[in-house]
């Protein structure tokens, strides 16, 4: 019965070690594992409360619906991209920010961001293309573009190869065979996408 299932919960929240970011982490965290286990259409509120150790209130009182929470357990849970080291090598450069998407895209809210995708329709599928575009995509496109721009200063590169087409070529290739293919990228693959795709289209010479 339901009641068999809460008594524990209002001990918990009076610690205070249950409280503000702790607590808000722990229902992010629960989030992602029902996306995890039940997908988009199985996770509710109670469920995620549940897996949090609190009450239903608790979660409602921060997200007042399962799209805010959904949406910020994601982007909160997703690995940031960050700068990519300038090894003095586009190729390296790339091959290094290419295997930082594959962390982002396959870690554990990754996967989850993208079966929330496949569930999805409409407006609301729009929300989450957005945190990915936010979380994973954006972050990429900069960081090609700023290794594209050293190559340029180098001599490596043509000049004119950081349009936005070019720069969205990675991003918008891994996110393809993964979502048509449901494949995994392998070092091999990436190594294939840098040099028969990318160092072409930059006008560059393979190592």
């Amino acid at each position: 019965m339901a009641t068999s299932r809460w008594p524990a919960a209002p001990a918990r929240r009076a610690s205070p070690r249950r409280r503000g970011a702790v607590l808000e982490r722990a229902i992010l965290d629960a989030a992602l594992e029902q996306l995890s286990t039940v997908g988009w259409n199985g996770l509710t509120m109670e469920g995620v409360a549940a897996g949090a150790q609190t009450g239903k209130a608790a979660v409602y009182r921060r997200w007042p619906s399962k799209e805010d929470l959904v949406a910020d357990a994601l982007q909160a849970g997703l690995p940031g991209i960050g700068a990519v080291s300038d090894s003095g090598s586009v190729r390296e450069d790339l091959l290094q920010l290419c295997r930082k998407m594959r962390e982002a895209m396959y870690s554990r809210p990754g996967i989850a961001l993208r079966a929330v995708l496949h569930e999805c329709d409409g407006a609301m599928a729009e929300r989450f293309h957005e945190v990915i575009f936010d979380g994973v995509i954006r972050p990429s496109v900069d960081q090609i573009r700023a290794v594209v721009r050293r190559g340029t200063e180098r001599g490596e590169v043509r000049r004119g190869a950081e349009s936005d087409l070019v720069c969205e070529t990675i991003p918008a290739m891994m996110m393809y065979r993964s979502k048509v293919y449901g494949s995994e990228w392998t070092e091999s693959d990436l190594a294939e996408l840098i040099d028969e795709l990318m160092l072409p289209l930059l006008g560059a010479g393979g190592e």
